[in-house]
């Protein structure tokens, strides 16, 4: 069972902690939710966990292993990582770009074997993206490109996927596409780490959040444990109204209402905590 856990972890810079004292688990079967303002500090965990940023402070650990203690090549077989911006220079082609996410189980000049253009074929077809296998990524939409990077990320087989704003440059239906698919993915065993900014989909599709505020976790558990409108506002310096979709899945509504803002009681009275 794939593990990737930190351990008191901070990152600082030039004095600055953008993430302080983190204290979390990913586990096998789990998609684990990062949601938190602009500048909380999602990204610097995530980057933290794919072994990107040595923390200034605690460590990461995959399987109880100290994350540092794995050899490039073995830590891309095992955690793939899928970052918010996919801009690409260099016009490879789709299967191309794909195959990439093999290189880690290749020896130096091994070329491509057939079990690995089976693994690319299959990665390519969840990810939606098989009828551009022969086009340039530079001449892609920001969306298609995104949904190419999640399939090299698919095409490594790796246990842990790592993902920042995967729907951040996708439509409505590929959008729910991939979070279906980190939904499946994790049904078959994969620790999936998904930083979002949309908290409706993260109460649909996670089985764990993580809520941060400037650099710090400020709770974590179940999606009806965190998502609670106290803390919501708090965080997000907003106003919550929750209702429900005909599944019975919590919807939340966000507004910024300064007069029910200034009259605290009113928005007791209506379940609301001002922010």
């Amino acid at each position: 069972m794939s593990t990737l856990a930190l351990h008191n972890a901070g990152v600082a810079i030039d004095g600055h902690w953008l993430l302080r004292g983190a204290t979390m688990t990913l586990r096998a079967g789990n998609v684990t939710a990062f949601l938190g303002p602009n500048g909380s500090g999602k990204t610097t965990l995530l980057c933290v966990l794919a072994g990107l940023l040595t923390p200034s402070a605690g460590h990461v650990t995959l399987h109880g292993q100290d994350l540092h203690s794995f050899g490039r090549r073995a830590l891309a077989q095992r955690i793939a990582f899928v970052p918010q911006d996919t801009h690409v220079s260099v016009a490879f082609t789709v299967r191309e770009m794909v195959e990439m996410g093999r290189h880690p189980h290749l020896r130096r000049f091994e070329r491509v074997r057939q079990r690995d253009h089976a693994l690319v074929e299959d990665a390519m077809r969840r990810a939606d993206v098989w009828h551009l296998a022969r086009r340039p990524v530079t001449e892609l939409s920001g969306g298609e490109r995104q949904r190419v990077i999640i399939a090299r990320s698919l095409a490594t087989q790796a246990d842990v996927l790592l993902l920042d704003e995967p729907t951040a440059n996708l439509d409505i239906a590929h959008a729910l596409d991939v979070l279906d698919l980190c939904q499946q993915l994790a049904h078959e065993g994969k620790a999936i780490g998904l930083a979002l900014h949309d908290i409706n989909a993260a109460a649909r599709y996670a089985t764990h959040l993580v809520l941060l505020s400037a650099g710090r976790l400020v709770t974590q558990g179940r999606p009806e444990d965190v998502l609670q409108a106290a803390q919501l506002n708090q965080v997000f310096d907003v106003c919550t109204d929750r209702t429900h979709a005909a599944d019975g899945t919590p919807v939340f509504v966000f507004y910024r209402d300064r007069h029910e803002a200034s009259n605290p009681d009113e928005g007791a009275a209506r379940g609301e905590t001002p922010s």
